[in-house]
């Protein structure tokens, strides 16, 4: 029987940002795309993804995506096969953090989403990929399908997120840990910490030339590593 594969997006992305993982990877496990911009907080994100689930089912997320996973594995690890994380954190909101996120609100609010895509997009993107305009539009129309009030709703998620370290005790063995190298929101050494914390230490998966879009700048590496965590568990 085929598993079941949620592969969960993070702030203002959608299917899109798995587009590659999706057609490459649908041989191995049915695979779900939730949509997250009508919720504000990452529990009911995650209970959202429980109420739809099979009994048993493998989970993967990328940046917010990743921080819902840890959501679900505390609520109900008992159901997780698989767990993947990309490009995320275990942090809880800083000090600072509210004011910096306020400030591309304020811009949604008054400019528009298309001024926040050209704002927000290109820091997290490998600065030698900011003249790819396949793939900096791609990002930019992704991010314009959101409303003001909808990155408000996914803003106000991420502010309220909890620590997750207590979470990573619960994991499934055999996770997946995967950062773009040069990935400067959630770089490198707080995954190598995330691994330790982990039961069986699973180490990090980097992607090289790749800053936190990972899936959609390094598409098929991101694509060749998910295939051989999910062939690992056959």
């Amino acid at each position: 029987m085929t598993e079941t594969l949620y592969l969960l997006p993070g702030l203002l992305c959608d299917s899109r940002i798995w587009a590659n993982q999706l057609a490459h990877l649908a041989d191995l496990a049915e695979i779900r795309i939730p949509d997250f911009r009508h919720y504000s907080s990452l529990s009911d994100m995650a209970d959202a993804v429980l109420a739809e689930a099979p009994p048993r089912f493998m989970v993967a997320g990328h940046s917010m995506g990743g921080r819902i996973a840890l959501q679900i594995l505390d609520k109900a690890p008992q159901r997780i096969l698989r767990l993947g994380l990309l490009d995320t954190g275990l942090q809880p909101a800083s000090a600072d953090e509210p004011a910096k996120r306020q400030k591309l609100l304020d811009m949604a609010a008054t400019q528009g989403m298309a001024a926040v895509a050209r704002a927000w997009s290109p820091p997290m993107v490998h600065p030698q990929r900011h003249a790819d305009t396949s793939l900096m539009n791609a990002i930019y129309d992704m991010v314009e399908r959101y409303t003001p009030q909808q990155f408000n709703n996914q803003i106000l998620a991420l502010l309220g997120r909890p620590d997750a370290t207590p979470f990573l005790g619960k994991a499934p063995l055999g996770s997946l840990l995967l950062c773009g190298r040069q990935d400067t929101w959630s770089p490198p050494h707080q995954h190598e910490a995330l691994s330790r914390a982990l039961p069986d230490h699973p180490g990090v998966v980097i992607i090289e030339n790749s800053g936190h879009m990972s899936p959609m700048e390094q598409p098929e590496a991101v694509s060749q590593a998910m295939r051989h965590w999910l062939e690992q568990g056959n």
